[in-house]
């Protein structure tokens, strides 16, 4: 989550998109399988940005009936969605095998999470919901973003802005949890996090909820870091001297 767009921009068009995700991991496989029960599933039109050679090999390799259009827009899914995959090709391609990720097949994945980020600000898309990326595989080519969100907020950043803080929410009907830290080792956590994160995190996390999901009042909880939130300082004094006033700043607010 990021800060709203300006009011006075013009509307989305076209149909949300798909990024391709590794091509030897999950995506392709969810990607098809959810084209196939899309009458079941009442689902409006999408676009995958994919290689399209590379998601047709996949899709015979796994036995399913799914038909690969390519298509050049987002907005042109609708026409092609009822009889075909729509796939707009990042024209990409590198041989691929299920379960053996491939450094190989990194710029494909790049570009396509590129690709959609782009769709999206030109306003041609509405959404995008990124297939699973093997992150190691990233890095071995230079990849400098610790994971997908840090590198969608990093393109959504105007040239020679910082890029927005980004806010990864886990959510459902009944609950949503948000990390105030995200894609460190566990061990880094208590020296990561200090009180300006914790605010930082709940003022986007309140006003997002408030106005892109129409939440008037939400109700944000903190959960302690420390097992019984430090116990006084028994377990830690992190609860005590970095999230307590955290909580107290956003009560002020």
């Amino acid at each position: 989550m990021t800060a709203p767009q300006p009011a006075s921009r013009s509307p989305l068009h076209g149909y949300p998109v798909l990024t391709q995700g590794d091509p030897a991991g999950i995506g392709p496989e969810l990607t098809a399988a959810i084209w196939l029960a899309r009458g079941h599933l009442d689902l409006q039109p999408f676009a995958l940005v994919a290689s399209a050679s590379a998601t047709r090999q996949r899709c015979a390799a796994l036995g399913l009936n799914v038909p690969v259009v390519v298509i050049s827009q987002p907005s042109e899914a609708g026409h092609v969605f009822s009889h075909g995959l729509p796939v707009i090709d990042h024209g990409l391609d590198a041989m691929t095998q299920a379960g053996t990720p491939l450094s190989a097949t990194a710029a494909g994945t790049i570009r396509s999470i590129e690709m959609a980020v782009s769709f999206v600000q030109r306003r041609e898309a509405t959404a995008i919901v990124t297939n699973p990326i093997a992150k190691s595989v990233l890095y071995a080519v230079g990849f400098k973003h610790p994971g997908h969100t840090e590198f969608l907020a990093g393109l959504a950043a105007l040239p020679g802005q910082r890029a927005p803080h980004p806010v990864m929410m886990i959510w459902s009907e009944l609950l949503a949890v948000v990390p105030v830290t995200i894609h460190i080792p566990l061990e880094a956590v208590p020296r990561t996090l200090t009180t300006e994160l914790i605010v930082e995190t709940g003022v986007i996390v309140a006003r997002e909820m408030s106005e892109r999901f129409g939440i008037a009042a939400p109700r944000i909880a903190v959960a302690g870091l420390n097992p019984h939130a430090g116990e006084n300082g028994a377990l830690g004094l992190e609860d005590g001297q970095i999230v307590a006033p955290a909580i107290a700043s956003l009560r002020a607010l």
